[in-house]
């Protein structure tokens, strides 16, 4: 199968028009994934590039890694004309292609926190310098806070992706909904610039899925450094990118907020956490530090499985980014209301899960205060 999909790209390429529509690029990219997984696996196996288990990791094999290359390399054959016509998203493409192969090279040997945050930050500087940045704050310091705020953002996020990898599917199925909702916003607001991009990469994480996520069977190659650094770069780029509301920086700031609103609240809670216990003191720990306190791993735990945890979390990122879409034509006071409603719903899950946990610790009994 991998080899006929590899065949169909071909073709593609060969016979596609030069305006190929988003649903062609998601199907192309598909394919493209779907059969270069297969070819990158065999190379993480013969580089050494596996993630071994241990006590704070849900896999119980050695597996190979790398996974990223697959699809970043999918996205970029399917838009790869279309790129270079665009420098901002040149400069997403070029920015995460140096990721992945920095990630790749942590999958292999392993990189420093601090050598992982300056690339970060210099690809973060070079999108902003392509004019990809949030522009919420008026006045004549608003483009340095505007700057800071948008490397803020675009390393948090790319690290709360990095965070959250760590369940067979979870990452790449995640990614690919998220990508989903900015190329629904994207076509809805008329960028139709950035669509391509949001569709190759949901078509991409959606082709490399068949081989993370296998029913009744362990995944056969995970994401890795190289696919959770650049897909989250490529994702947190792509939301800032959007023209989300002309002249509200509050619509402007909620409606990505609420679409990335899993991934934040995940590094927020287990920072916090983390923090708070002593389990991270330094930069470096927080950012190396590999724990079983995630979201997926509490929903896990409570539900009794991965499946159910992986439905839950993708339903409850669904809903949240509905609401962002149909903040697109909202008011200051409706963000503000939508920011509130969609804290409470995380509150809500957080109390419930403190609650469960306390139940099965207390051998069925809850804790009284």
């Amino acid at each position: 199968m991998p080899v006929v999909a590899l065949v169909a790209v071909a073709v593609w390429f060969m016979l596609r028009p030069p305006s190929a529509g988003p649903i062609e690029i998601a199907a192309a990219a598909f394919l493209a994934a779907f059969g270069l997984t297969p070819a990158v696996r065999l190379v993480a196996l013969g580089a050494g590039a596996l993630d071994h288990p241990d006590d704070r990791k849900a896999h119980a094999v050695p597996t190979p890694r790398l996974g990223g290359v697959a699809v970043i390399t999918a996205v970029i054959l399917v838009t790869g004309r279309r790129v270079l016509n665009d420098p901002a998203l040149l400069a997403i493409t070029m920015a995460a292609l140096v990721l992945m192969a920095a990630g790749a090279v942590d999958d292999l040997r392993g990189l420093s926190a601090r050598a992982r945050l300056g690339l970060q930050m210099a690809c973060a500087a070079l999108v902003m310098a392509a004019g990809v940045r949030l522009d919420l704050v008026p006045g004549p310091a608003g483009p340095w806070v505007d700057g800071l705020l948008t490397i803020v953002w675009i390393v948090g996020v790319t690290n709360a992706y990095n965070f959250i990898d760590g369940m067979d599917g979870l990452a790449a199925s995640l990614g690919a909904l998220l990508a989903l909702l900015l190329g629904v916003v994207a076509s809805a607001g008329g960028r139709m610039a950035t669509l391509p991009v949001a569709a190759a990469l949901t078509g991409a994480l959606l082709g490399f899925l068949p081989h993370n996520l296998r029913p009744g069977r362990r995944a056969s190659i995970f994401l890795g450094d190289s696919g959770s650094a650049s897909v989250g770069f490529m994702l947190a780029t792509l939301a800032i990118a959007q023209d989300w509301a002309e002249g509200d920086p509050l619509v402007a700031l909620a409606a990505p907020m609420l679409i990335f609103s899993v991934l934040i609240y995940d590094m927020i809670q287990t920072t916090v956490a983390r923090i708070a216990s002593g389990r991270v003191r330094t930069f470096r720990q927080w950012i190396d530090y590999t724990g079983r306190d995630h979201i997926h791993h509490r929903f896990t735990e409570v539900l009794g499985g991965q499946r159910r945890a992986l439905a839950l979390i993708l339903t409850l990122a669904l809903a949240l980014g509905l609401t962002a879409i149909g903040l697109r034509e909202g008011t200051s006071g409706q963000a503000i209301l939508f920011l509130v409603d969609g804290s409470l719903i995380l509150l809500v899950v957080e109390i419930l899960l403190g609650a469960a946990r306390r139940v099965q610790g207390g051998g069925g009994r809850p804790e009284r205060g």
